[in-house]
């Protein structure tokens, strides 16, 4: 499973004030991702968001994980902001080891937990690779 920047940065986007927000709120969502013996486990820090507002999908072997704020959501006048509550795109590549039908996931106290299951017997190999 990779992680594909340049299918996310091109995003789905009209008009550069969308392309620049969905550029600086990307940045702002941050994934985590760990393996298990069945599974990778993808954790998605957004906080502050509405359950109801996250889409994600697999189209072929892309993973798009994106997030709509409702219609009418405030904008304030920020005297200081380190997070960003917006809309965001990430789009991850999904290789022949995970099993896409079986994909799920849970909102949890402003973290988007997205199972990825790994199918029976199409594990990765893994291989060390000397730093020279």
């Amino acid at each position: 499973m990779n992680y594909n920047q340049s299918c996310a940065a091109k995003g789905n986007y009209s008009g550069s004030r969308n392309r620049h927000l969905f550029i600086r709120s990307m940045q702002r969502a941050a994934v985590n991702i760990y393996k298990t013996e069945t599974s990778f486990e993808m954790l998605v820090f957004a906080p502050g968001r509405i359950k109801e507002n996250f889409n994600l999908g697999v189209k072929g072997n892309e993973l798009m994980i994106t997030y709509t704020p409702p219609e009418g959501f405030p904008r304030f006048d920020w005297v200081m902001r380190e997070y960003s509550r917006g809309g965001f795109v990430r789009t991850f590549t999904l290789d022949d080891s995970i099993d896409a039908t079986k994909i799920s996931a849970k909102y949890v106290d402003g973290v988007l937990q997205v199972s990825l299951p790994v199918l029976a017997g199409k594990e990765s190999a893994s291989q060390e690779i000397t730093v020279s």
